[in-house]
């Protein structure tokens, strides 16, 4: 019995020091995954080095710009911000107010009915979901000619609400706040535990109490979410904005930027281009940036459970 020990006991140590020792195949080695990654980084960093490149070259133009300036300087900046005929910071100004205002208010339709469709039971609620997910389908292009006939009109009345006008554009962005954003909501409303709410209704607070000081405090994560989203698209939309927009201080950075590439002087200005698209770039990254936390767990948990 001992010597049956005592051959296991050396058989043990032998096994792991062949398993240890063994050579590491081709196929088992993890070089070509690194190799990839990095491949995959310079792929993804090349424009961005182009894009900083074409903003610091002094010549300006896109016929001399290179992947590594010979010069530096910072003329098309001063350039950018002084030129009369193209207001960038007017440009820059409106796309923050359209793309702020209009993600808050997507974030607070879209929570208003996401809470009614979560917590309520009513007739047609079901219906009414299905019919959030059917409108998807369609693009939304189908509603440009009707938007603009609209905001035309109403013009005539309010002319604040007319064409040309930023505020009208945030309106006619807000009408398509549902659809996506609600089922969303929704999932992430539905992990919230209905005692919660059954508690503080036997406490005395009504419907928009428990909303506004309970409800919205614990799904802050999937609000942070759907607020980057909208603002990530409604800074970046084009579109809408080149049909309602046509006065040049009323445009948004989007349409003015366009306006820079196009025409004859597209390469005269390919270095105030860069440096425009190279500021515009900043609000974006700096959100995902600070509420990169947010967004991920907003995303796995409002879309699983």
């Amino acid at each position: 019995m001992s010597n049956v020990t005592d051959a296991a006991a050396v058989a043990i140590p032998e096994g792991r020091a062949a398993t240890s020792k063994a050579p590491r195949g081709v196929g088992g080695s993890t070089w070509w995954r690194h190799l990839l990654g990095v491949l995959a980084l310079i792929w993804a960093l090349f424009p961005i080095v182009f894009l900083v490149s074409a903003a610091l070259n002094p010549a300006g133009s896109l016929q001399t710009s290179s992947l590594i300036p010979k010069e530096m300087s910072m003329g098309n900046f001063d350039t950018l911000f002084n030129d009369a005929s193209r207001p960038y910071t007017s440009w820059y100004k409106n796309s923050m107010i359209i793309s702020l205002v209009g993600s808050l208010g997507s974030v607070f339709i879209g929570a208003c009915a996401a809470y009614a469709f979560s917590r309520m039971r009513f007739a047609g609620r079901r219906p009414g979901l299905l019919a959030l997910l059917l409108l998807q389908m369609f693009p939304a292009m189908l509603t440009f000619p009707a938007l603009y006939l609209t905001f035309a009109k109403l013009g005539d009345i309010i002319p604040a609400l007319g064409l040309n006008s930023i505020w009208a554009l945030i309106l006619a962005y807000l009408g398509g706040a549902m659809g996506a954003n609600v089922w969303l909501l929704k999932g992430y409303f539905d992990t919230i535990p209905k005692e919660l709410d059954e508690a503080a209704k036997v406490d005395g607070a009504s419907h928009a109490r428990i909303f506004f000081t309970m409800t919205l405090r614990l799904v802050m994560p999937i609000l942070v979410t759907v607020f980057m989203l909208s603002f990530v698209g409604l800074f970046s939309e084009f579109l809408l904005a080149s049909i309602f927009l046509q006065d040049v201080d009323s445009q948004t950075l989007g349409v003015g930027l366009y306006s820079m590439s196009i025409g004859n002087e597209k390469n005269r200005l390919f270095g105030q281009f860069a440096a425009g698209a190279l500021l515009a770039s900043l609000p974006v990254v700096l959100l995902y940036l600070g509420f990169q936390k947010f967004l991920i767990g907003g995303m796995t948990q409002g879309s699983v459970k």
